[in-house]
């Protein structure tokens, strides 16, 4: 492991969990835009599909079956948006297609719609969970 690395891992340790804590709240309703966003932009032909994205927060387990990742525990400081589940087993051919079927992207476009916009608002609640919590 590099020397860079290493003090990385030191310096993310070193971070209090009340720090950690105040940033959840960005972090999901950050993720609930980008579903909203992704559940926009879903082609709705029963709607199963719309209703199976879902959002994930830190310690908590995702669906089974859902794409990507099935059934995934989201770690410390992190959101999964997941589609699909039990019922619904195809989102990602409706995302990437098929042979005989076009593909109707929702889940990489929204994201990438949202991100600039989610990332801001998590940087400003790290910002200010800094500012705020640092010393207690």
């Amino acid at each position: 492991m590099s020397a860079q690395l290493e003090r990385l891992r030191r310096r993310l340790a070193a971070v209090p969990a009340s720090v950690k804590k105040a940033v959840e709240p960005a972090l999901v309703k950050s993720g609930e835009e980008i579903a909203g966003r992704m559940k926009a932009l879903a082609p709705e032909d029963t709607g199963d599909l719309k209703a199976s994205i879902r959002v994930t927060p830190p310690g908590r387990s995702t669906p089974p079956y859902s794409q990507p990742g099935g059934a995934t525990v989201a770690g410390e400081n992190q959101v999964l948006i997941t589609a699909g589940g039990d019922d619904v087993r195809y989102p990602h051919l409706q995302e990437y297609g098929t042979t005989t079927a076009p593909a109707q992207p929702f889940f990489w476009p929204a994201y990438r719609l949202t991100k600039k916009r989610a990332a801001n608002r998590i940087k400003r609640a790290i910002s200010k969970a800094v500012r705020d919590g640092w010393g207690t």
